[in-house]
């Protein structure tokens, strides 16, 4: 039985070797597991306060677009900092920005409840943009801490468990919001997320200094440029890139959710809680079954085939929608007793798919890129690559929202789910060396 649980291709579980070996890993993931719930409770309650306010799904949509530009900056910006100067203390000034952000929707909510009026929307967008980019250098920061606190050997296994970090933000974040927004009101929801930023922002604290290993060519333009110089030179690690891309962009079905719990699966706030929170669970199911992730050496052949899958989930997903408004599931209404269990379910499995299969494309791509790049380089390319996981769901957001305005629901996420495998079948066709990536050898 011993045996059994030592070797990485008998092993179904997650490996938690990393918390074992590294308190410091432990304490940060922690942290951030926690303080993560309440973002996502945020990101829910915003959206549903926004739509309430303004009955538009493009409006929820504006939340995504406008913080792409500032987040594109941001992201590239704070992996500069990230190899310029002590990862923790770019950690907790960008922490404690994010923080801010937060204290000022907890004020707007305040306002709306005691003039009994709705306040306006545009300082939300504010707020939530300049949380978007406190939290792009916060990701890119500490991501890049990651090769600091552990051996090589662990950065997978580590992957695999902040994928259990994120189903578990996911999961409870999305479905806490629903329950509270409807019972509490938007007020205490966001208060929630304000005390839970208290085990983040801790678990950062208790960090070594992390200064740089190698003398970076400053903070400005020149350090940038030779970041993307290096991207360039990196097909492999670029290739992961832009499938990312693609599955993000075309695939992020989230911002028609308000709608969809309104109009057509029913259910309303609660429905959203729980089809948000499906994604999250197929999250965290993938995370915690991790365990042979160690030993699988072909990685752009992984990441490929389950973006594969997450654009057949997300098709799965639009066609439910689909029945749903052609009528074939009858009538529903606001309340979670009015929604139609079955096209609940479907639309939950679908998106339970796409959390799980995006979380498999997750762990390679980010070992891929941790272990194939020198460590001076990690925090520019991982700015880079928070640029694509922030800034790609936001051009998904804009995506989904305008094709759902201009012709129906069910239209983007038919449509995204065909163009994503399309789009990843041509990359592997093409790019033979990412297709070919070798773990044992990892070269960017």
């Amino acid at each position: 039985m011993s045996d059994q649980a030592e070797d990485p291709k008998r092993r179904r579980l997650v490996d938690i070797t990393p918390l074992r070996e590294s308190p410091a890993f432990a304490r940060l993931w922690i942290g951030a597991a926690i303080s993560g719930i309440g973002a996502q409770l945020t990101i829910v309650a915003v959206g549903l306060q926004i739509y309430d306010i303004t009955s538009s799904t493009f409006a929820v949509a504006l939340v995504g677009g406008l913080s792409l530009i500032p987040m594109v900056f941001a992201g590239l910006w704070g992996g500069v900092l990230a190899d310029a100067f002590d990862r923790r203390l770019v950690l907790i000034i960008s922490a404690i920005t994010g923080w801010l952000t937060t204290l000022g929707l907890i004020a707007l909510a305040w306002v709306a409840l005691v003039s009994h009026q709705h306040v306006p929307v545009w300082p939300f967008y504010v707020l939530t943009t300049t949380n978007a980019i406190a939290a792009t250098i916060t990701i890119t920061t500490r991501s890049s801490v990651y090769p600091r606190i552990l051996p090589q050997r662990l950065i997978a296994p580590a992957s695999a468990l902040n994928g259990i970090a994120y189903g578990i933000q996911l999961t409870l974040g999305p479905a806490l919001a629903g329950v509270l927004v409807a019972t509490t009101g938007f007020t205490w929801t966001y208060t929630v997320d304000a005390v839970l930023f208290a085990a983040g922002f801790l678990g950062i604290l208790a960090l070594p200094k992390l200064p740089p290993l190698e003398k970076a060519s400053g903070a400005g333009w020149r350090s940038l440029k030779d970041g993307v110089a290096f991207l360039v030179k990196a097909p492999n690690i670029r290739a992961g890139f832009l499938i990312d891309l693609i599955a993000m962009g075309l695939g992020r079905p989230f911002v028609i959710l308000p709608a969809v719990g309104a109009l057509v699966i029913g259910g309303g706030p609660v429905t959203v809680g729980i089809l948000t929170a499906s994604a999250a669970v197929g999250t965290f199911l993938t995370s915690l079954f991790s365990g042979p992730v160690g030993h699988v050496r072909r990685y752009g052949v992984a990441i490929g085939g389950a973006v594969m899958f997450y654009g057949g989930f997300v098709l799965l997903f639009g066609v439910v929608i689909a029945a749903m408004q052609t009528g074939w599931f009858g009538h529903v209404g606001p309340n979670i007793s009015q929604a139609n269990p079955v096209a609940l379910v479907l639309a939950g499995i679908a998106l339970a798919g796409t959390g799980g299969s995006d979380e498999v494309s997750a762990i390679f791509r980010s070992t891929m890129m941790l272990t194939a790049a020198p460590d001076g380089m990690r925090g520019r390319l991982q700015g880079i690559f928070t640029v694509i996981v922030y800034g790609g769901p936001r051009i998904g957001d804009l995506y989904m929202g305008t094709l759902a305005t201009l012709v129906a629901l069910w239209f983007p996420p038919v449509l995204g789910g065909l163009l994503i495998v399309a789009a990843v079948g041509v990359i592997l066709r093409v790019q033979s060396g990412f297709r070919h990536y070798d773990a044992q050898h990892p070269s960017p």
